[in-house]
C-alpha cells in the first residue's frame, strides 16, 4: 500500500500545508492551548518549543505495538517537550526538561531516511503535536530523496482540530493517547480541563480520515490505533471512554490497553497515582472495553 503522503505531493498540496503551518507558528495555535507566542522568533509557550525541531533520540524501536514493530522494529524519532506535560510522564526529562538538540529539516530529513535504510516499517513520530510544521519540511525533503514508508502520528490527543485537517492525506497511521475522561482529573494532572471534549472531536476526525486500522502481513499500513493508559483508581474514566470509542467511533477500532504506568516525574506528589496498578485494575480495563464489544486489542 503506497503512503498517501506521495500523492498528497506529487498534486503539490503539501507545499500548500506547509505554507498555511508555517503562518500558524507566527501566533502558535498548534494545539488546542493557542498561546499566540511567535516562534518564528523563538518565543516560547506552555510547550516551550521554540522555531527549531528539536529532537532526543532516534532509532528502530522493538517496544512499540506488535503492527507497528513486525521483524525490523518502528522507527520511532523522539520530539522534546509537550504540549500536554503530565506530571507523571514516563519521558519527564524529555516531555518537562526538554533534553534533546535542535535539528534542521534537512537533518529530520535524513533521520528518516536512515531509519528507512535500517529496515523499519514505518516513521514513527513521537509527540509531534508542536512540531508539525518543521516535521511537513523535512518530510518534502525525504520524499525527494526516496522516502516510502507510512507515516504514525504518535501523539497525547490534545490535538488542533485545524491541525488534524491540514494532515488529512499525510498521515497514514493516527496513534492517540485516550488519556482521560475527568475534566477534574485531566486539569490535575496536564492542566487541561477540556481534554476529553477535545479528544472526542479529534478522534472523530482521525478516523474520518484514515479508517480503521489495516494490517497487512503483520504489519499496520493505514488506520486509528489508539492507546489507553490504564491509572491508579481508575483516573483515567476507562468506562466512558471505552463507551465513546465503540458507539461513535468504531467497534472494530485497534486499541492498546496498556499497564506500564509507573508513578514517574511530579507523581509522587500526589498519593493516588504514587503507586503502580494492580492485575485487578488491568483486567478490569478489558471487561469494560469488551462490554462494549470492543475486540481489537494489541
Amino acid at each position: 500500500m503506497q503512503p498517501i503522503y506521495i500523492s498528497t505531493y506529487k498534486n503539490s498540496k503539501l507545499k500548500e500545508k506547509i505554507k498555511i503551518l508555517n503562518q500558524m507558528l507566527s501566533s502558535c495555535n498548534l494545539c488546542p492551548r493557542r498561546c499566540k507566542v511567535n516562534r518564528l522568533r523563538d518565543e516560547r509557550g506552555f510547550c516551550r518549543a521554540g522555531k527549531e525541531a528539536v529532537v532526543s533520540s532516534y532509532f528502530a524501536h522493538f517496544g512499540e505495538e506488535s503492527c507497528l514493530v513486525g521483524k525490523f522494529g518502528s522507527g520511532t524519532i523522539f520530539f522534546s517537550h509537550c504540549n500536554l506535560r503530565c506530571v507523571f510522564c514516563q519521558n519527564y526529562e524529555i516531555s518537562h526538561q526538554g533534553q534533546g538538540f535542535s535539528v534542521s529539516k534537512e537533518e529530520l530529513a535524513e533521520m528518516m531516511l536512515d531509519l528507512q535504510k535500517q529496515g523499519c516499517h514505518n516513521i514513527n513520530f513521537v509527540t509531534p503535536t508542536h512540531f508539525v510544521p518543521q516535521i511537513l519540511e523535512a518530510l518534502e525533503i525525504a520524499i525527494r530523496e526516496g522516502l516510502t514508508l507510512p507515516l504514525v502520528y504518535n501523539c497525547g490527543g490534545y490535538e488542533s482540530e485545524e491541525v488534524i485537517d491540514i494532515l488529512d492525506g499525510v498521515i497514514d497511521i493516527y496513534m492517540p493517547d485516550a488519556k482521560f475522561s475527568s475534566v477534574q482529573v485531566s486539569e490535575k494532572f496536564c492542566n487541561a480541563p477540556n481534554y476529553f471534549e477535545n479528544l472526542k472531536k479529534i478522534l472523530k476526525k482521525m478516523h474520518q480520515q484514515v479508517g480503521d486500522l489495516k494490517i497487512i502481513d503483520g504489519i499496520a499500513q493505514r488506520g486509528l490505533l489508539i492507546r489507553h493508559l490504564v491509572m491508579p483508581e481508575d483516573l483515567a474514566g476507562t468506562e466512558e471512554i471505552m463507551e465513546f470509542i465503540a458507539k461513535e467511533i468504531s467497534q472494530d477500532t485497534y486499541i492498546n490497553i496498556m499497564a506500564q504506568y509507573r508513578p514517574y516525574g511530579e507523581a509522587y506528589k500526589y498519593p493516588e497515582i504514587n503507586r503502580r496498578i494492580t492485575p485487578e485494575e488491568y483486567e478490569k480495563t478489558f471487561k469494560i472495553a469488551r462490554s462494549f464489544h470492543l475486540y481489537r486489542f494489541d
